[in-house]
């Protein structure tokens, strides 16, 4: 019978070039779909599903959180370092915790765009163009 224990750190396959360009290609149209995917007419504001699901009470908030952490899983698999993939957990911390605040978090989730800020983090990271702003 085999025993299993957790380390601090998992081994990571290894990411060939072209699976690395598909990989962010799908989070960059998630991170434009969750925060920027709807132009607000007559105001420089954009917002996503992100702030439309996090008008649903406690499930919208951790919808929200689930894709968030594909995001984060996806830059662990891309060999992102801890310190960066800590910051990006802040990033989806903060983005979950102030989101959930009823309807003053609805406002933030507008403003604050988590996936888009770690996208960027992400691309800085690996040298990649940034594909949005935050």
């Amino acid at each position: 019978m085999a025993v299993f224990t957790a380390t601090a750190s998992a081994p990571r396959a290894a990411v060939t070039a072209a699976d690395r360009a598909k990989t962010l290609k799908r989070l960059s149209r998630l991170a434009r779909t969750m925060d920027t995917a709807i132009k607000i007419p007559f105001v420089k504001t954009r917002l996503g599903a992100d702030a439309l699901l996090g008008l649903i009470p406690g499930l919208g908030d951790m919808a929200g959180l689930l894709v968030s952490s594909y995001v984060l899983a996806e830059a662990w698999r891309l060999g992102a370092p801890g310190t960066l993939l800590v910051k990006m957990a802040g990033n989806i911390a903060m983005d979950t915790g102030l989101g959930a605040v009823p309807i003053l978090g609805d406002i933030f989730d507008v403003y604050f765009k988590s996936n888009i800020r770690n996208l960027n983090l992400l691309l800085d990271h690996l040298g990649e163009t940034s594909k949005g702003s935050a």
